[in-house]
């Protein structure tokens, strides 16, 4: 499985997990089978409010699930309506988010839970 995981930084498994999913400088895809991990650079990062394009930097990536730190509405929705299922982590590097993903114990994010405003400084949940 492909999990995509947006990050502040290119530091591999000790990079830092974005807290807002759009303005992320970077977004680390970690196979959680053989455990390869690549960042490909965020070419959305900076977007107007409700224009961020999720998949537009992830253009022909196959990812099965997204991790995020903090996401807005629009995002959520376009990543669910190409199938691909959000969830929440409360971890501050991406080794940290794998493990608690691999052992099942983050949360989907459901659309109460979205950030209602582009801004930064997101609670973590």
């Amino acid at each position: 499985m492909k999990i995509c995981i947006p990050v502040e930084d290119d530091n591999g498994l000790k990079s830092r997990v974005c807290q807002h999913f759009g303005s992320a400088p970077a977004f680390a895809v970690v196979d959680t089978e053989s455990g390869n991990y690549r960042a490909i650079v965020n070419r959305n990062q900076h977007h107007g409010h409700g224009m961020c394009a999720p998949l537009a930097s992830l253009e022909g990536e196959q990812i099965d699930a997204m991790v995020v730190g903090g996401i807005g509405m629009g995002a959520l929705n376009r990543l669910n309506s190409a199938n691909i299922q959000v969830y929440l982590s409360e971890n501050e590097t991406v080794a940290e988010t794998l493990e608690k993903f691999q052992a099942g114990s983050l949360k989907q994010v459901m659309p109460n839970m979205a950030c209602g405003h582009h801004g930064h400084g997101h609670a973590r949940r």
